[in-house]
C-alpha cells in the first residue's frame, strides 16, 4: 500500500534519507584513529597477519643466525696518591679534577696502552680478530675528512709511559695484524660513569671466557704505566729511598705479569692513580644477540610493512566495497546493500535460512527506499523503474527479479522488461524467447499484440530478440517502443532489466522511459570511475538518477 504523505523517517532507520544531505564529519583525535587502525585491521586481517608472521620468522631465523656474544666489565677508580719523593710538588697531596680524569680516560683509549695489552695477550693470532672485508657503509665513512682527523686524533693521543717503553708498542706493519688490532679496539669500550671518576672498561668476544681477560689486562696496563712512570721518577730523584724503590718495583713486576696474564694485579699498588673497585668475571651468559627484542621488533616491523601493504592497495584499489564509500565518491545517495547470497535468484516463497532473511530485508528496505524517492511522481500512480549496471554480472538481473516479486506480492501488477544478464545480450540470444520488445518494435506490433511470459506473478517480456537483425536495427527511441511501455504503465508498475552500458547502448534510449534510474555497483568488482561514468552518461542521456545500489556485499 503506497501513501502519498509518508512520515519522516526516524533517524533509526536503516534507510537512506533522501531529502538530507548524507554527512561524511567523523571524529578525529586519538580515538579516532585508533578505531579507523582498528577497523583496516579487521577488513585486512589476512595480509597484516602474514606480514607479520613474515617479519617474525625473519627476525626469528636472523636472531639465531647471529653469533652469541660475551660482554665483561672491569671498574677503576682514579684516586691520586701521596708521592713520598722529596721535592715540593711531590710531597704535596695531587689533585684529580673532571679534565684530568678525561685525560686519564684518553690514556686508557690510547693505542699504546691497547697495542701493549693486545702483544701481551697474543691476540693477533685470534681467528675471531682475523681481518674481515669493510663495508659499504665503512668505506664510504672511512673517506670523510671528520672520521680521518678523529682516526688521527685518536693515533696522536698522548699517554704517559716510561721512557723505555717504546719498544713495547706493536709492530703493525702486516695488515692482517693491524686488521686484528683494529677490530680488537672496536671490541673494547671504556667510559666514565657519569661525571664521576669511576672508569669501566668492557670488552665483548663470542669467547666466553676472553672478554673478562682482556678487561683486567687493560686495567694492569693502565697501573703497570702509572706506577713504571713513579718508578722511573723515584729512580732519577737523589733522595728515593731504596726500600720506596722496591715497593714500586714490587708493584711494577705485579701489573706487568698481571697484563700478561690477563688478569689483576697479585698485591695492592697503593701508588697508583687509581683504585680497582671491580674485577672482571667471566659472563655467565651471551649479552647479544638479544633474540626475544629482534623477533619482537621482527614483528612490528612485519605488521608496519603489513599496513603500508594495505595503505598501498588500497590507494590503488578503485573498486566499491561498501555503500558509505560508493556515496561519498560519486556523491550520489545510495539507496540499498544487498548482501550476498549463495544461490539467491529471487524472493523465495518460504525463507529457510538466516542468509535468505537477510537478503530479502535488503530488497524490502530497497523497495521502500525506491518508494521513498518516488512519492514526488507516483501520485497514486504508476512507476516506471530502470536498473542498469555499467558491467554484465553486476547482478541486476536478480535485483529486479527480486524487486518485481516483492511488488507483485504487495498486491501491485507488475511488468519486467528483462536483458539479459551475461557476458552480453547478443550472445545468449539463441535462448530467448520469439516475442521481445525490439522484435516488436522491429516488426511494428500493437501492445495488444504482445504476449508476457508469467513468471511468479510477474509479466515478463525480454528486451532484445532471437533475431539478430532486429536486435541490431530497433530504434528504442521509436514512438512504438513508447506505446508499449505506456500500455505496460497503464496495467502497474514497470521494472527495466537494462543492460549493461559497457556493452550496448540500448541502455541510454531505454532509460530516458523510466520516471527513476538506479546504478547498480557490485562490491569489490566495480570500480568508483565505472559506476561515477555510469551516473553521467544516464544524466547526460536525460535520464533521472536518484541513486545507486551496491550489490553482492560481504560481512
Amino acid at each position: 500500500m503506497m501513501f502519498n504523505r509518508p512520515r519522516p523517517i526516524d533517524v533509526t532507520s536503516r534507510l537512506w534519507r533522501v531529502n538530507e544531505t548524507q554527512s561524511d564529519v567523523t571524529g578525529d583525535g586519538p580515538i579516532a584513529l585508533l578505531r579507523a587502525l582498528i577497523d583496516l585491521g579487521a577488513r585486512h586481517k589476512v595480509p597484516l597477519l602474514a606480514c607479520s608472521a613474515a617479519g617474525l620468522l625473519a627476525a626469528a631465523l636472523y636472531a639465531h643466525s647471529l653469533p652469541p656474544t660475551y660482554q665483561a666489565t672491569a671498574t677503576l677508580l682514579l684516586e691520586p696518591r701521596q708521592s713520598a719523593a722529596s721535592g715540593g710538588e711531590f710531597g704535596a697531596q695531587q689533585t684529580l679534577d673532571l679534565n684530568r680524569a678525561d685525560s686519564e680516560l684518553q690514556t686508557i683509549r690510547s693505542e699504546r696502552l691497547l697495542s701493549a695489552v693486545f702483544e701481551s695477550l697474543n691476540l693477533k693470532d685470534d681467528p675471531e680478530l682475523g681481518r674481515r672485508q669493510p663495508g659499504l657503509l665503512t668505506r664510504l665513512l672511512s673517506g670523510l675528512p671528520l672520521l680521518a682527523g678523529q682516526r688521527g686524533s685518536q693515533s696522536a693521543t698522548v699517554s704517559r709511559v716510561e721512557p723505555g717503553a717504546a719498544n713495547t708498542t706493536i709492530e703493525l706493519a702486516d695488515e692482517a695484524d693491524r686488521a686484528a688490532f683494529l677490530s680488537f679496539m672496536s671490541r673494547l669500550n671504556a667510559r666514565r660513569v657519569g661525571q664521576s671518576f669511576v672508569i669501566e672498561i668492557e670488552y665483548s668476544s663470542s669467547d666466553p671466557k676472553l672478554p673478562a681477560r682482556v678487561a683486567n689486562a687493560a686495567v694492569s696496563g693502565y697501573i703497570y704505566q702509572t706506577v713504571a712512570f713513579k718508578e722511573q721518577i723515584a729512580r732519577a730523584g737523589t733522595e728515593a729511598l731504596q726500600g720506596r724503590l722496591d715497593s714500586l718495583a714490587r708493584q711494577v713486576d705485579a701489573a706487568r705479569e698481571a697484563m700478561h696474564e690477563g688478569a689483576l694485579p697479585a698485591i695492592a699498588t697503593p701508588d697508583a692513580d687509581a683504585r680497582i673497585i671491580g674485577a672482571a668475571l667471566p659472563p655467565l651468559g651471551p649479552s647479544a644477540p638479544r633474540k626475544s627484542l629482534i623477533v619482537a621488533l621482527g614483528g612490528v616491523l612485519g605488521l608496519l610493512i603489513g599496513f603500508g601493504v594495505v595503505f598501498v592497495r588500497m590507494a590503488l584499489d578503485r573498486r566499491v566495497r561498501s555503500a558509505k564509500e560508493l556515496a561519498r565518491e560519486i556523491e550520489v545517495r545510495c539507496l540499498g546493500s544487498i548482501p550476498d547470497v549463495p544461490g539467491a535468484e529471487g524472493v523465495p516463497w518460504h525463507i529457510t535460512s538466516p542468509q535468505q532473511q537477510k537478503f530479502v530485508a535488503a530488497i524490502r528496505d530497497l523497495r521502500t527506499s525506491v518508494e521513498i524517492a518516488c512519492t514526488s511522481l507516483r501520485n497514486e500512480k504508476s512507476i516506471v523503474i530502470a536498473i542498469v549496471g555499467w558491467t554484465p554480472g553486476a547482478g541486476v538481473s536478480t535485483l529486479c527479479a527480486s524487486l518485481a516479486q516483492l511488488i507483485s506480492r504487495g498486491g501491485r501488477h507488475v511488468t519486467l522488461f528483462k536483458a539479459a544478464d551475461g557476458e552480453d545480450a547478443r550472445a545468449s540470444g539463441d535462448n530467448l524467447p520469439a516475442v521481445s520488445l525490439a522484435g516488436a518494435a522491429f516488426a511494428g506490433l500493437m501492445p495488444e499484440q504482445l504476449s508476457f511470459e508469467d513468471v511468479g506473478g510477474v509479466a515478463v517480456l525480454p528486451i532484445h530478440s532471437r533475431d539478430a537483425n532486429a536486435n541490431l536495427f530497433t530504434d528504442f527511441r521509436n514512438p512504438r517502443v513508447r506505446r508499449i511501455f505506456e500500455a505496460a504503465r497503464s496495467r502497474g508498475d514497470v521494472l527495466l532489466d537494462l543492460p549493461a552500458l559497457r556493452h550496448s547502448m540500448d541502455a541510454l534510449a531505454l532509460a530516458s522511459y523510466a520516471d527513476v534510474v538506479l546504478v547498480v555497483a557490485r562490491a569489490g568488482k566495480t570500480t568508483i570511475e565505472e559506476a561515477s561514468e555510469a551516473v553521467q552518461l544516464l544524466r547526460r542521456a536525460g535520464a533521472n538518477v536518484v541513486g545507486t545500489v551496491i550489490n553482492r556485499t560481504r560481512g
